[in-house]
């Protein structure tokens, strides 16, 4: 009962741990995984238990709460820890003076590190006896010791046998930039599997259902293999205002041309907006070009449409005939009205935007792009989110990003 309430108490904190999760626990129990201590205890049902690393520390946070007090966990104080902070460098021993130092076990390491703490009264540096840095003591950091307990600051010999250290919570962040890892546990949600022709495999349910209607006589049921039907367009500004999201939007590319389950990729490119010609290079040169009326006659609307860009622009650019900031590339279509094309020929779009969220409101262009596209940040729950919309259920109705203090009429 224990450990079902402890269960539950994951579940209060947002952790979406199943039962089926919760009876795997069960059987590392069973089977002595967790080595009948609260440490091992700790470590597997992490395992079992929480399925993103964004969730470690408030597992944590549950764990340490519902569990305090077992095993007489040691409190160290600010006081002690802003000791440690600064260790003393610590002196080099010779071979005879290292073998002349104390070896002990844990539980009596344990036991003198908890009777030092009690007795200490101030700050100590380069000793033999208590807790502090660059010493012979086995309690501190940054001394040396061959079975000691490291407390506060990172490695520095790697020769501790212990360490304890005063956890400062936090959450992972999921708001920063994205890293190539992250894209990928994000783009992991783009599939629709699909039945194919080709080779079968077994239908392990299908064979146990109709095995049974034999009475027991087995037959084996194959099926075709299901495989990734989704097909995706990216589409991405570049220059200028981009120019500080190369670095997420390049690990976003990356992720994607290594995505091997998708059916399909392409990707192109643009400046502030999309209008009559998409690119194939960053360079935008007119030899490494589409067309974009081609573009559509490609790519039908069993495509997924990804555009990648800040929608920040003035708004003759977005607006107005032969609006396009490159002179040289104006034309009467205004980018509005491309937008608008790329919008209703593709059945699920989405526009990934690098500006802070609290910044879209700011921009005019952005607040009308928004109205036209399901729009969401370049960060780790903003890819998701969007990875989400194009094959998860139909989101909601589109609404325009308001400007602060204003008003839908």
């Amino acid at each position: 009962m224990v450990f079902l309430d402890f269960f539950y108490a994951l579940r209060s904190a947002g952790l979406k741990s199943t039962l089926q999760e919760w009876r795997m626990l069960l059987t590392c129990l069973e089977k002595g995984l967790h080595k009948s201590t609260v440490e091992g205890f700790y470590h597997v049902a992490r395992a079992c238990l929480v399925k993103s690393e964004s969730d470690f520390d408030t597992f944590d946070l549950v764990f340490a709460d519902y569990f305090e007090g077992i095993e007489g966990a040691i409190e160290l104080s600010p006081e002690l820890l802003d000791w440690l902070a600064n260790p003393k460098p610590a002196e080099e021993l010779t071979p005879e003076e290292l073998a002349a130092l104390e070896h002990l076990d844990i539980e009596e390491l344990m036991k003198k590190f908890q009777e030092t703490l009690a007795e200490q009264e101030e700050r100590h540096d380069g000793g033999s006896k208590w807790v502090g840095t660059g010493g012979k003591s086995p309690y501190g950091h940054g001394g040396t010791h061959p079975t000691g307990i490291r407390v506060g600051g990172g490695p520095g010999k790697r020769s501790a046998m212990k360490v304890y250290e005063d956890r400062q919570f936090s959450d992972y962040r999921t708001d920063v930039a994205l890293d190539t890892r992250n894209v990928k546990l994000a783009l992991r949600r783009l599939r629709q599997l699909t039945r194919t022709d080709g080779p079968e495999e077994l239908d392990i349910d299908g064979t146990i259902d109709k095995t049974c209607k034999e009475a027991g006589e087995i037959e084996l049921v194959f099926r075709p293999k299901r495989k990734n039907d989704v097909r995706l367009l990216l589409l991405m500004d570049v220059g200028g205002t981009m120019d500080p999201y190369f670095e997420p939007v390049s690990r976003l590319l990356t992720a994607l041309h290594e995505e091997r389950g998708l059916r399909d990729f392409q990707a192109y490119y643009f400046h502030n907006c999309v209008y009559e010609r998409v690119y194939t290079s960053g360079r935008l040169l007119r030899s490494e070009s589409m067309m974009t009326a081609d573009l559509l006659r490609t790519y039908g609307e069993r495509w997924k449409l990804m555009i990648v860009g800040d929608a920040a622009m003035h708004p003759s650019e977005l607006n107005s005939a032969r609006g396009n900031i490159n002179f040289r590339n104006e034309t009467e279509t205004s980018g509005v009205s491309w937008l608008d094309r790329l919008q209703r020929h593709f059945d699920r779009s989405v526009w990934l935007n690098p500006d802070r969220p609290v910044e879209w409101a700011m921009s005019s262009t952005c607040r009308q792009i928004s109205g036209m596209f399901p729009m969401y940040h370049l960060s780790v729950n903003g890819l998701e989110d969007g990875v989400k919309g194009l094959v998860g259920a139909r989101p909601a109705t589109i609404r325009p990003i308001m400007a602060p203090g204003s008003s839908r009429l």
